[in-house]
């Protein structure tokens, strides 16, 4: 982000991507709703014509945001994690780095709470899509048949949903320390075990 100095000190031209950065970061404090310009700018200690250079309007800066968080929260933590060619490996560093992750940040919480939002729906379905196609692939990998591999994936993506939720709305339900990777451990040993 830009700090506010004074006129032609220490600034840099903002791009597209701090608006849309500066966006998410509104929607993971106080939801979609944050999501103005004026705000926004003096968050960003810009003007106006700031981001008029960059986007027609409001739902163009909320598109790029939403483009920005699928691009961070999926593709880029997927190429992260194809580093690592053991599949069984993948799925618990994969399952482990989310959920400390989405414990950190509110953001998808926050979206997750907008879903009716027509722009956050159509994001929403594809990370989803992808999420769970990522995941199954794994689970065949592994050696499961594509269908139970998909279940499994399924399974595993709504395992993380629901310890993203608890972690923002009951943090104290679940496991710290030593004893958050045991549970961690223990869910993926129930979801490569098999029958």
């Amino acid at each position: 982000m830009v700090q506010a100095g004074r006129a032609g000190q220490g600034r840099r031209r903002l791009t597209a991507r701090d608006w849309a950065d500066a966006a998410l970061a509104a929607i993971g404090e106080r939801g979609l709703a944050a999501v103005a310009v004026e705000p926004l700018a003096a968050r960003l200690g810009a003007t106006k014509g700031s981001f008029y250079w960059h986007f027609t309007n409001r739902d163009a800066l909320i598109e790029a945001a939403l483009a920005r968080w699928e691009e961070i929260s999926t593709e880029e933590i997927i190429t992260a994690m194809e580093a690592e060619p053991d599949p069984e490996k993948r799925l618990r560093s994969l399952f482990a780095e989310v959920t400390a992750s989405a414990a950190e940040d509110p953001l998808e919480v926050s979206l997750l709470a907008t879903a009716d939002h027509p722009q956050v729906a159509a994001v929403l379905k594809r990370v989803t899509e992808r999420r769970v196609g990522y995941v199954a692939h794994l689970f065949e990998e592994y050696g499961f048949p594509p269908d139970e591999a998909r279940q499994r994936g399924l399974l595993a993506y709504t395992s993380y949903l629901g310890h993203t939720q608890l972690s923002h709305a009951v943090p104290q339900t679940l496991p710290v320390g030593a004893q958050r990777s045991d549970y961690l451990a223990y869910v993926m040993d129930t979801l490569l075990r098999r029958a």
